[in-house]
């Protein structure tokens, strides 16, 4: 048995005795309970499994689908918050600004669609759009039934000024952000990749400390540019998540980051997974992108930091790192899903966010999960593109 599978435990065991109800037509309130709750978890995809061959006929009947037309994905724990979350989530970025035009009637397919693909975790922004992004997944929960994780980030509403970071101020952000998202309490928030000083501050982490007692948000983490900020940030035991830039083109954290975040039982959200796009390889040097995406505004950090753009690798040496990356490709893969499967090898890694403006786009990131492991011959060829080619320019910069 597997790692996931041993991490159900008992609980197995009663998610396979509510099925088996189910089956009967005799479903108790208890157990009908467990399956709301574990309904998108590996311990579900494990008990169906058992019970499916027998009748998937009755399961339907019992408002549970079959394991043919069920979509599940692989869950693993966020760090100390306990959370059960899809290994590929949804990042919320792109639905909100600075990537171009977008509708929001596609970018709420999109979010539905990566759902029903299995998708269980949504990281947002107050800032995405001023709220656009929070308010589109604030009617994405209205709209679903299942039990999703959302994240929010806060703290770059004002300038970046340490003093400015105060629980009144807290306190007036995520009231908004409830107020969007549409729920009484945040499942997490983050601060929003906010200055190095920050981390030597201690009464910014009091004051998010108190909205986790005021019960306003169940746990926070932050969002950090560089490893040093998240060795410096899980310092403090309130912090149960890390967000940073993990991908082939920015592979620093797994040097000692991620050991000490698994030692801390803190939870790692990996983003900019795909490098801003340059890893789905469908980018080239006659590529043009609009005023209002970053991918044009932020090419050299004009308006927050360059690593969020392309991880800050160079365009040029950024096309010429993919055209080497595209033969390791698995047949069947695209270059995207390839990206993402070589994040999910690394076990300190909870979730890695992809963006989607688009429901094609959700479901192909969702995909990625489906994947086997990479090979040890291929971690190997990515990791000797990433010393030649990139390393020399962004390894020690964050």
């Amino acid at each position: 048995m597997d790692r996931a599978s041993l991490a159900c435990g008992d609980r197995l065991l009663v998610v396979e005795r509510a099925l088996k109800l189910a089956v009967d037509e005799q479903p108790t309130a208890v157990a009908m309970e467990e399956l709301v709750t574990l309904e998108r978890s590996h311990c579900f995809e494990i008990a169906i499994s058992i019970v499916a061959s027998d009748d998937n006929r009755k399961l339907a009947e019992a408002g549970i689908v079959g394991i043919d037309s069920l979509r599940l994905m692989n869950t693993r724990t966020l760090g100390k918050t306990g959370y059960a979350v899809s290994e590929i989530g949804f990042g919320a970025w792109a639905i909100g600004a600075d990537w171009g035009a977008v509708d929001d009637r596609e970018s709420l397919a999109a979010l539905h669609a990566a759902v029903d693909a299995g998708v269980t975790f949504i990281d947002t922004a107050d800032v995405y759009g001023d709220g656009r992004s929070e308010r589109l997944v604030g009617q994405l929960l209205r709209e679903r039934e299942e039990s999703l994780v959302v994240a929010t980030k806060f703290g770059r509403r004002v300038p970046l000024d340490v003093s400015l970071y105060t629980y009144d101020n807290f306190r007036s952000w995520i009231e908004r952000s409830r107020e969007n998202l549409d729920v009484e309490t945040v499942d997490l928030v983050q601060l929003h990749c906010l200055p190095w000083e920050t981390y030597y501050t201690p009464s910014v982490f009091d004051a998010c400390d108190r909205l986790v007692d005021e019960r306003l948000v169940r746990a926070y983490g932050v969002s950090v540019e560089t490893v040093e900020e998240a060795l410096k940030a899980i310092e403090y035991p309130g912090v149960a998540t890390v967000q940073i830039i993990f991908n082939a083109f920015r592979q620093r954290p797994a040097e000692l980051f991620f050991q000490r975040a698994v030692e801390r039982d803190v939870g790692v959200i990996a983003r900019v997974p795909l490098a801003s796009g340059l890893l789905t390889g469908k980018f080239d040097r006659d590529s043009r992108f609009g005023p209002d995406d970053h991918r044009a505004f932020n090419r050299h950090g004009e308006s927050f930091d360059v690593g969020e753009t392309f991880s800050g690798v160079d365009y040029e040496t950024g096309l010429e790192a993919v055209e080497e990356l595209r033969s390791l490709v698995p047949d069947g893969a695209t270059l995207a899903q390839f990206a993402l499967r070589w994040i999910l090898d690394f076990d300190a890694v909870s979730t890695t966010i992809p963006g989607a403006k688009t429901p094609e786009q959700a479901r192909a990131n969702a995909a990625a999960a489906e994947l086997p492991p990479l090979s040890q011959a291929t971690h190997d060829a990515i990791a000797d593109v990433y010393l030649r080619r990139i390393a020399p320019r962004v390894h020690q910069r964050w």
